[in-house]
């Protein structure tokens, strides 16, 4: 995972006068997809004897004898893993993105966090697909912890996802809970929903984005964004 963060630049405009030059950005998802756990402590959940009866019914369906000495305790591990793959749920990113840091002599460009490693699970197939995302934000006046953007990122991955709402959701949480002059983020990743059933092809990647705010208004900070990510590894 690799952080830029551009040099100063001189002359530039009074960051007031370039807030009031924006347009405003209405929010584009509901509030409550990116601001708290998805899921409430009040909300009735199956118990977790309920939940490994039902990897043993899936067993019987495939075919499988779930007595037999490799899958006696197939039930318990399958809960455990989901409970490490869907504990995005009950994370809060607003409480990720809660601290900033004042001590930014001026800055005024973007940072850039790109290649941050993800896994998460297809909402259609649950099955898993992976890639790299690629984030940036123009501050002001404070910045997050760079590590804070890599774990809002997993935060969202281990739900059920489609590629286009991951994106959208990283995005909005940033723009709303930060305030940033803008926000720019792509997924690249492969699909295994897709690799290995279906078409099965394998190695085809997937890409997304999302820009509000000076990098959807502002083709030139769009191209510099990607011109960014796409610069060869040191």
């Amino acid at each position: 995972m690799d952080a830029l963060i551009k040099t100063l630049r001189t002359n530039k405009p009074d960051a007031k006068t370039a807030e009031a030059k924006l347009p405003e950005r209405p929010a584009e998802l509901d509030p409550s997809e990116f601001l708290a756990a998805a899921v409430r402590a009040d909300r009735p959940r199956p118990s977790r004897a309920e939940a490994e009866a039902a990897v043993t019914t899936l067993l019987h369906y495939i075919g499988e004898e779930p007595s037999r000495e490799g899958l006696v305790d197939t039930p318990r591990r399958v809960v455990e893993a989901f409970d490490e793959l869907y504990q995005g749920y009950h994370q809060c990113p607003a409480e990720v993105l809660d601290r900033t840091f004042g001590e930014t002599a001026g800055y005024d460009d973007f940072v850039l966090i790109r290649d941050i490693e993800f896994t998460s699970q297809c909402e259609h197939h649950m099955m898993p697909f992976y890639g790299k995302a690629h984030i940036a934000y123009t501050p002001v006046e404070r910045v997050v912890g760079l590590s804070k953007l890599a774990r809002l990122t997993d935060i969202f991955a281990r739900r059920l996802q489609t590629q286009e709402h991951l994106t959208a959701q990283i995005a909005a949480a940033i723009d709303e809970i930060l305030k940033p002059r803008g926000v720019a983020v792509m997924i690249e990743a492969e699909h295994t929903c897709m690799s290995v059933r279906g078409v099965a092809k394998h190695g085809a990647v997937t890409f997304t984005s999302r820009f509000t705010g000076m990098f959807r208004d502002n083709p030139a900070e769009q191209s510099r964004f990607l011109s960014m990510v796409r610069a060869p590894q040191r």
